[in-house]
């Protein structure tokens, strides 16, 4: 019997998207001849955060439901010779007991992705990022092929990517203070927005602020775009306004995407404020905003453009010319906390006053030529999809409970869970589709993925039985055959 009947659809399409073989091609982990496979350890890694699970020790609690080992065994022998099969048994010198590795056997697992030299490479009060070892790169490069799987199945030949950092607060001793005041750790993740995946990330110490090294990043991420791209955006809060990471983005010679669209927040100096206030009255446009039904009505924001040359650019004629717009907004509207009225150096946000009345100010730098209007709508967006992924991260699945205080143990958790984190995108985009793409994991596991089941193993066939009269027979049925329909991912 199992409680999770319906996790065999995604045993299915992990299959089908050539994800085990792909663990097993990039990640050599386990490269010796003994003992638990690559692909025994992330597929069970992956598995645990679909249905639920929160740390290591819940493989255990997998072990125990013994449809689900069966289910994974199947898995695993997917697609393998019987010569394959044999070699599977021969990695054990005793009769092999478990079929979920155990929560010992993950611990030793993950200890193999952290480099112990680089945690004396650290300086107090320096932003570091520690190499990565071959084997947590060979997760990136598996992430890579699933991505690939998707377009390969739906293509998009644009790529807007959202680029920001989340916090991991931790108790972990080992873990640095973060900008809040806590300890943490602050990954980076590359969100395409078409595909709703994450195509890139970044693990991270808690003191690396988010737009270190961000330009390295963008092209690491571009790197990981499959084939049938040729278009590339990039969208960015104000850690991305750095004028080397701009200058990237607008040079028409970039390898295999050419000039990246931008659109990034600026910060709103001193300067910036000053011309900010020598736009007159008459230029500025009420800022519309769509309804749930897709009307637009007027908010109580205005934008206009800003004659602005910052002095970081301005120094030469030659110097590259962005196009800057400011966002103000009437602070009269709002309730002021008592004690803020007067002091604009301890409101959270910056402010300008102008004919007596103060306004919050924000910018926008970009080097598209859309209208004022569709740009900042299109701006915002960033904060809609991308933002809620991190949310789905670390309480959705495990991302938000991390088992070591070493790095790399830490990072190679926080990428397996990324890979399941697209493979369950995969399965609501390319086998679900409808209102299902937008479901949160919970609706996931309480529809499909709990569902008690019989697995039935008969002349090497692997059935399962669900309860009389369970509505979701059909339904798991037709996911089957969808999955079976998709195209395999492209090779190499």
């Amino acid at each position: 019997m199992s409680g999770m009947g319906g996790i065999g659809t995604y045993f299915d399409l992990s299959c089908r998207s050539g994800m085990l073989s792909s663990i097993e091609r990039h990640v050599k982990v386990r490269e010796g001849g003994q003992g638990w496979t690559d692909a025994e350890h992330v597929l069970s890694l992956v598995m645990l955060n679909l249905v639920g699970g929160e740390c290591v020790e819940d493989v255990n609690r997998l072990e125990t439901d013994e449809g689900f080992c069966r289910l994974l065994s199947k898995a695993l022998k997917h697609g393998l010779s019987r010569k394959g099969w044999r070699s599977l048994k021969k990695r054990w010198r005793k009769e092999k007991t478990r079929s979920v590795p155990s929560s010992s056997s993950v611990f030793r697992y993950l200890a193999e992705f952290h480099d112990k030299g680089q945690d004396c490479l650290r300086e107090p009060g320096k932003a570091f990022i520690p190499a990565a070892k071959e084997a947590l790169k060979g997760l990136c490069k598996v992430n890579k092929d699933m991505v690939g799987f998707v377009q390969n199945n739906h293509v998009e030949q644009t790529a807007t990517l959202d680029m920001d950092a989340t916090l991991l607060d931790t108790e972990k001793s080992d873990a640095l203070w973060c900008y809040k005041g806590y300890r943490a750790y602050q990954p980076i993740n590359t969100w395409w927005f078409e595909q709703g995946v994450v195509l890139h990330t970044e693990f991270r110490d808690g003191n690396v602020p988010a737009g270190f090294e961000q330009k390295r990043v963008l092209e690491e991420a571009i790197e990981c775009l499959p084939k049938g791209v040729n278009k590339v955006r990039m969208r960015s809060d104000t850690a991305g306004y750095q004028h080397e990471l701009l200058r990237y983005c607008d040079r028409e010679d970039n390898k295999s995407c050419g000039r990246i669209e931008f659109t990034v927040g600026c910060d709103v100096t001193p300067e910036f404020k000053k011309a900010v206030e020598e736009i007159s009255e008459e230029d500025w446009t009420a800022l519309m905003k769509r309804d749930r039904y897709g009307e637009l009505a007027e908010t109580r924001r205005q934008w206009a453009e800003v004659c602005f040359v910052p002095n970081a650019i301005g120094h030469s004629k030659n110097g590259p010319e962005y196009r800057y717009l400011a966002i103000r907004e009437r602070m009269e509207d709002q309730l002021m906390l008592p004690g803020l009225e007067r002091d604009e150096k301890e409101l959270p946000f910056q402010s300008m006053l102008k004919d007596s009345v103060r306004y919050k100010v924000f910018g926008v730098v970009t080097n598209m030529d859309w209208d004022g209007q569709g740009l900042i709508e299109w701006h915002y967006k960033r904060c809609g999809r991308s933002e809620q992924a991190h949310s789905v991260m670390k309480e959705d699945f495990a991302g938000g409970t991390l088992p070591s205080g070493d790095f790399g143990e830490n990072a190679a958790w926080w990428w397996i869970m990324i890979l399941a984190f697209n493979l369950n995108a995969a399965f609501k985009s390319l086998v679900l589709g409808g209102n299902w793409v937008w479901k949160r994991m919970k609706a996931m596991r309480f529809s499909l993925i709990n569902i008690p089941a019989r697995i039935i193993v008969r002349s090497r066939q692997l059935s399962l039985r669900l309860n009389a009269g369970e509505r979701a027979y059909g339904w798991i049925v037709s996911i089957r055959g969808k999955i079976a329909g998709l195209l395999p991912a492209p090779s190499g």
